[in-house]
């Protein structure tokens, strides 16, 4: 499963991003521009979450521990 966002929404952020360095975004623009916002944060941390819980740790003494969620 692909947990990614779509490229075509990543290149509309960078999009917006850039237009707001020259000009006000319209409300409609900044509404666009935070859902996606907040789209690409939680995909991002799908993917971290996915990625840290298949991590070990590796010690000098050789022993391994998974990785574990602060509590």
């Amino acid at each position: 499963e692909d947990i990614s966002m779509d490229q075509l929404k990543v290149d509309r952020i960078n999009a917006l991003a850039r237009a707001a360095k020259e000009r006000e975004l319209t409300p409609e623009e900044k509404a666009e521009q935070q859902a996606l916002r907040k789209e690409y944060i939680e995909a991002f941390r799908r993917n971290t979450v996915a990625a840290l819980d298949n991590t070990y740790i590796q010690y000098p003494d050789g022993h391994k521990e998974k990785l574990r969620r602060k509590q």
